[in-house]
């Protein structure tokens, strides 16, 4: 009998040197804001020339892992935002070609969860922000742009009201992929801002009341209206999702 075996590919050195660093950061041995060694002094730890070491970093400047400070010529550790998880998470949706449908489905779940929480804690001042923002929608005049940042900007801070961070992560993603449809729907659909107002103005009715089987309602009521909204519009649900 033949025994064959698959050639062993010897992995890149820079990304060993990208690895080695970046179990330190996911470790917590390196804390965001915590500075890295120069690229001289990584060369001599890992005995490998410095424009191996450079490549090494700018992977993990990339990945959103390290960045540098204004001024300075040194690398930090840095803590991902929601914003930089959701325009990395938003680009893995496109290359995997989701759909308005998929989408949707997965705000479903999420989102009158989200109103829940925050229902049920009734932070006076989250509550008065998210006025503010349903405020600022009426005001947009014709800026559909706009508009949708501050519908938008609702979800964002009704996430972050609920206090949980893996919420939060996983919602900025969604709003990120959906912005630029949301911009057209409006724009095709003259009575969408009025209706996005009111079932958000609903929503943070119900959660200073601390109903929260109400702001669930209300907000799988609001999901679907974008549904509908998507439909007259002439978006197809089963659709790919444009990069935008």
């Amino acid at each position: 009998m033949t025994v064959r075996f698959e050639k062993i590919e010897r992995e890149p050195a820079y990304r060993q040197v990208s690895k080695a660093i970046e179990k330190k950061i996911l470790s917590r041995i390196l804390r965001p804001g915590d500075s890295l060694p120069s690229e001289a002094e990584l060369a001599q730890q890992f005995g490998l020339n410095r424009s191996t070491i450079r490549e090494g970093l700018r992977q993990l400047e990339t990945g959103g892992l390290i960045n540098r400070r204004q001024g300075s010529k040194k690398f930090f550790v840095h803590c991902p935002s929601p914003n930089d998880v959701a325009a990395g998470v938003s680009r893995a949706m496109h290359l995997n070609e989701v759909t308005f449908a998929e989408v949707w489905q997965a705000m479903m779940i999420l989102e009158p969860e989200c109103a829940r929480l925050v229902a049920e804690k009734a932070d006076k001042n989250g509550l008065a922000k998210l006025g503010e923002v349903i405020d600022r929608l009426a005001t947009q005049g014709d800026d559909f742009a706009q508009a949708v940042d501050q519908a938008v900007e609702f979800f964002r801070l009704l996430a972050e009201l609920t206090g949980n961070r893996v919420l939060v992560l996983t919602q900025a993603p969604l709003c990120h992929l959906l912005r630029p449809s949301l911009v057209l729907m409006v724009e095709k659909v003259p009575q969408a801002r009025q209706r996005i107002k009111h079932a958000q103005g609903k929503i943070l009715e119900a959660c200073s009341g601390r109903r929260m089987e109400e702001a669930q309602d209300w907000m799988r009521k609001h999901i679907v209206d974008f549904k509908r909204g998507y439909m007259l519009a002439g978006i197809e649900l089963d659709q790919i999702i444009d990069a935008g």
